[in-house]
């Protein structure tokens, strides 16, 4: 079974594996939110100035984002 990604939970961007295992995962771009593994749906967005989806979810960057991020 593969291990779910992290979120976060301010962007909803999904965040890579840190480099080093050891070191604590967070969002470069909101490095003081809370992230999560308990998310669900799946956006990539390649062209936001372009993208419909990405006007709806106010997302600016490129990147894969999650539709939904539980924050508890």
């Amino acid at each position: 079974m593969a291990k779910q990604p992290f979120a976060c939970g301010e962007c909803n961007q999904i965040l890579p594996e840190p480099e080093n295992k050891k070191d604590p995962v967070q969002c470069p771009h909101c490095p003081n939110s809370p992230v999560t593994t308990d998310w669900q749906g799946f956006v990539v967005i390649l062209n936001p100035g372009r993208s419909e989806v990405a006007k709806r979810l106010n997302i600016t960057r490129p990147g894969n984002y999650a539709l939904k991020v539980n924050i508890r």
